[in-house]
């Protein structure tokens, strides 16, 4: 029998992780990125156990986490530095890394099973019959395509898969700066996100030499997403971290956050992975996470049942429910940026508190992804704890 053949759009977390999966399951992948090279939009990322395992799973994970600091406690405080809430990560593992060394580690490991990756390819459209279709018009015929090109997908559009596409209240201005040598010498792995009214600075060691800033705001609030950011207001909301936003130079992108549900994750021989199919605000930092525990379990599905049609369907019947339950938790979480700051603060407590709260926004963490093996990492932790 010949090797079934892949052609996907977009060489994001969803397509390299797909390009990975199905070329080690004996396809041939053919990746199309629209830009003369790989990059991620954004700085830097959040990866839980979820994602870890796939990581892992997709053989990309040593190169992924290395220099990443093993994050184990999140504060959140106001605006004067005052302490709010206190969670701490127990139980399952989350690094923060640049997202740039991330999408390298895939992007090697799919080559390095064998997948083509070619840059300046811009995607335009596709049919259930299995055709991509490309800018200049030619067309690519192949057993499956995957739509992975983002929350403006072109491909899904053409298969008029939208049922919903929400643009919400906030946005984000993410940015890398350099540790300085006082940061490097306190240590890692502390998250803090200070509140002062609806603007929010959320302050992450991600590597070695690299903090990762992500200032989120009301979509409205023109002068706190004007990039370059606007450093002396930004000083006056948050008056502890002075010399910190003294640092921040011209760099940084504003993106406004929204949240996207297709009618269908496939039609006939496509499927539609990452933000193209289920984009969600980063309010529990799982959208590279979905992004690629979709495309692992897509391959194992593909392995399971020839019909690519029928394999489509089951893939999205059977993994669907934890991505929607994943856009539901983080977009009731954001709700808060729009209330009174003493009923936020009480909200933040309270969620920082309560188990059950706990639960609904770690279950996506803790979740096993389809296609990946257990690990005895968790069972030797707890016996050493014992």
């Amino acid at each position: 029998m010949s090797k079934r053949h892949a052609e996907i759009a977009g060489a994001g977390f969803a397509g390299l992780t797909a390009a990975c999966a199905l070329t080690q399951r004996g396809w041939t992948v053919r990746v199309h990125e629209r830009a003369d090279h790989l990059r991620t939009t954004g700085a830097g990322i959040y990866i839980y156990e979820n994602g870890l395992r796939v990581l892992e799973a997709v053989g990309a994970y040593e190169a992924a986490v290395k220099g990443a600091p093993f994050a184990h406690t999140r504060e959140v405080r106001d605006g004067r530095g005052r302490l709010i809430s206190v969670h701490n990560w127990k139980g399952s593992r989350v690094f923060s890394i640049v997202r740039q060394n991330v999408i390298n580690a895939l992007a090697a490991a799919a080559r390095d099973f064998g997948a083509e990756i070619v840059t300046n390819s811009t995607a335009t459209g596709a049919t259930p019959e299995g055709e991509l279709v490309l800018v200049d018009g030619s067309k690519r015929k192949a057993d499956l395509i995957v739509a992975a090109d983002g929350s403006n997908s072109r491909l899904r559009d053409s298969l008029g898969l939208l049922a919903k596409r929400k643009y919400l209240v906030d946005g984000c201005t993410r940015l890398l700066m350099d540790r300085t040598a006082a940061e490097r010498a306190g240590g890692d792995g502390k998250t803090i996100e200070y509140w002062s009214g609806t603007r929010r600075i959320l302050y992450t060691p991600c590597s070695e030499d690299d903090i990762y800033i992500a200032l989120t705001m009301l979509d409205s609030d023109e002068i706190a997403k004007a990039v370059p950011v606007r450093k002396d207001d930004w000083k006056r909301w948050f008056l502890p971290l002075e010399a910190l936003i003294d640092r921040i130079g011209t760099q940084g992108r504003y993106d406004r956050f929204e949240l996207i549900k297709l009618k269908r994750w496939s039609a006939g021989r496509v499927a539609i992975v990452g933000d193209a199919a289920h984009a969600l605000p980063p309010n529990i930092g799982q959208g590279g996470g979905c992004a690629m525990m979709n495309a692992l379990s897509l391959a194992v599905y593909l392995e399971r049942d020839s019909d690519i049609a029928a394999a489509l369907e089951t893939w999205e019947r059977r993994e669907r429910p934890i991505t929607d339950h994943t856009q539901r938790i983080s977009y009731v979480l954001g709700l808060p940026t729009t209330w009174p700051s003493a009923l936020r603060a009480a909200a933040l407590g309270l969620a920082g508190r309560s188990k059950w709260l706990t639960a609904q926004r770690t279950r996506t963490a803790l979740h096993r992804p389809t296609g990946t093996r257990a690990s005895d990492w968790l069972a030797e932790e707890r016996q050493i704890e014992r």
